[in-house]
């Protein structure tokens, strides 16, 4: 007899993903190799391929490892955080992990590190650079992520080639919104869960994430979590096509994928 295998929902890629993450910042933590101390820097940005731009106290004691350690860099790993749009009782829903070498750019190199990124996403605190803070640089080796889609690793060539998904930066507001403003669309869109999960009693369908491929949802049971992608009809890649793909699933539940 043959066997019948369910086909999961096309996902962003595993570089995508991990774009999308290093995008949206999240909450950021330097880990040594002894995985003891956790760093939380003042201000951090990703460069497309993994490379990492950290502010630090200009007293903290990394900053004095850093530049007392080999002229190749100071071996180091960033943690970045993904938390879910709304406030989930297990709000975590991706991690990305950098490693590679920690270096300290000189004050001229170190000035045009903050051009660049004040350029892309200007902050109060790097007008603190010369003042009390001053700059890392974590040159990457290696990247690996890992959320509810899947675990791998990631070359930064892999990472530099991707692009970060089109709604990676709008997704918490609008969907935010789309909690607070419109529950009936998650209780339309229950419909499309697999059955066991229907089934339960007392479940809490929540808004977990959104990129051009599909809507994901937590499912808040007695007996735990489960995350669940519904994948759309075909990709967005503007608001317009966004909301007419959302309004597929919850007006038809014969689109389900």
């Amino acid at each position: 007899m043959g066997s019948t295998r369910l086909r999961r929902p096309l996902a962003p890629s595993n570089a995508e993903r991990a774009r999308s993450i290093a995008s949206r910042g999240g909450h950021a933590a330097v880990v040594g190799l002894d995985q003891t101390q956790r760093v939380v820097p003042l201000l951090h940005d990703i460069d497309p391929d993994g490379a990492a731009t950290l502010l630090l106290p200009s007293d903290h004691e990394l900053m004095d490892c850093v530049r007392e350690g080999p002229r190749s860099g100071l071996p180091a790993m960033l943690e970045l955080t993904d938390t879910a749009p709304v406030a989930l009782r297990e709000p975590v829903r991706g991690l990305l992990w950098i490693s590679g070498w920690l270096v300290a750019p000189g004050p001229t190199y170190a000035r045009r590190l903050a051009m660049d990124v004040a350029e892309q996403r200007p902050h109060p605190r790097l007008l603190d650079l010369g003042h009390g803070a001053s700059l890392l640089r974590l040159r990457p080796g290696s990247a690996v992520i890992a959320d509810a889609e899947g675990t791998g690793p990631l070359a930064p060539a892999e990472l530099a080639a991707a692009s970060p998904d089109p709604f990676c930066q709008l997704e918490n507001g609008w969907l935010q919104h789309l909690e607070e403003a419109h529950p009936d669309v998650f209780a339309s869109l229950a419909r499309h869960l697999p059955e066991p999960l229907r089934q339960k009693s007392g479940c809490r369908i929540r808004p977990l994430g959104v990129d051009r491929l599909g809507i994901r949802l937590r499912v808040e049971a007695e007996d735990g979590d489960h995350d669940v992608r519904l994948a759309f009809e075909s990709p967005a890649q503007t608001a317009e096509q966004l909301r007419a793909q959302v309004g597929l699933l919850v007006g038809c539940p014969f689109r389900a994928r």
